[in-house]
């Protein structure tokens, strides 16, 4: 196991090792806490857009579920008939330059894996650039857009925001509650206190603090024809290698077992590069990956490589806070 999943493995299940990093998780807070600060009071300036931006973002190292619930709002914001548009930070993405827009046809290497998935799944514009800000103004100078989704960038505060949305996966929770490296919060919890709204990733009803939603599998897509089936396509007990180069591969592979499969588990690196010797396993058994792997694998893939797709499903109580936030949001729209 390497260094880095020792290391989330020890912020979710707790060690007492992880006391000797308190001294720098003390500076850590100190630093991030000031930075906030800054931009709270004016001292350092932010950018605000002349529409309602959105920020989609959480407070912890690891995956909660961003790319799903991204595109759920972008589904759900078109059906009120507003024109949505996105901007990323496209972390691992070499463009050309930056600002970059991100097409259907662009490798994974060149826009980033998230990006080019929501793009190829959603159509819809999308901005990446490290600098958020720069990226909602490259937006805005080329499309008409109604409303910016900011996937990521909580703490992204040059980038003024209208709602602030934060994902938690739900089965680990906040880990030892820690800042980094003793932890996995980018920020102090106390930070959550701030937010407009908490989702919690398989949560299967509401709490008192938030919401729940789900991420529901709903079809298998073969990498090389497209073809799309059914989940029941494999049989029940049907044995599959099963790929995840995501923030958490466990709930992947929780996933493929609640399916009745018996994945056999090859966890990556987020954000990991693919290659097909690295996907050669033994027996010969079809392969399934996450979409957000899919989108690097398509030019080798073999015959029985599969991606499952999945849609988030948030609480009725979530959507209708939401629909009034929305009509809040465009009635009275941010001022430059």
């Amino acid at each position: 196991m390497a260094f880095a999943d020792r290391l989330l493995n020890a912020w979710y299940a707790g060690h007492p090792a992880l006391g000797l990093l308190r001294p720098l998780e003390a500076l850590y807070r100190r630093v991030v806490l000031r930075k906030r600060a800054r931009f709270l009071s004016g001292e350092s300036p932010s950018y605000r857009a002349p529409v309602p931006v959105i920020v989609v973002g959480n407070i912890t190292v690891g995956g909660t579920g961003k790319t799903p619930m991204i595109l759920w709002l972008i589904e759900h914001c078109r059906q009120q008939g507003l024109r949505v548009g996105v901007v990323s930070r496209g972390y691992g993405a070499k463009p050309p330059q930056l600002p970059w827009r991100v097409r259907a046809e662009q490798s994974a290497a060149e826009a980033g894996d998230e990006p080019l998935l929501i793009v190829q799944r959603s159509g819809v514009p999308l901005m990446i650039d490290p600098d958020r800000s720069r990226a909602v103004q490259a937006l805005l100078a080329s499309e008409p857009v109604d409303l910016i989704l900011c996937d990521d960038g909580m703490q992204h505060y040059r980038l003024a925001r209208d709602l602030e949305l934060v994902l938690i996966d739900a089965a680990r929770g906040l880990g030892n509650r820690r800042c980094l490296p003793a932890g996995p919060l980018r920020e102090p919890v106390e930070r959550l206190q701030e937010v407009d709204a908490l989702l919690y990733n398989g949560a299967t009803a509401d709490r008192d603090d938030g919401y729940g939603f789900a991420l529901k599998p709903t079809a298998l897509v073969n990498l090389r024809s497209g073809e799309r089936v059914s989940v029941q396509h494999f049989p029940a007990g049907q044995a599959v290698h099963a790929v995840a180069g995501i923030g958490n591969p466990q709930r992947f592979f929780n996933t493929l077992q609640g399916l009745n499969w018996r994945p056999v588990p090859h966890p990556f690196a987020d954000h990991a590069e693919y290659s097909a010797q690295a996907l050669s396993f033994s027996p010969a058994l079809p392969l399934v990956m996450t979409e957000k792997d899919a989108v690097k694998c398509r030019a080798f893939a073999a015959d029985d490589w599969w991606y499952l797709a999945v849609d988030a499903v948030p609480s009725p109580a979530f959507v209708a806070w939401f629909d009034g936030q929305l009509e809040r949001l465009l009635q009275a729209p941010s001022q430059p």
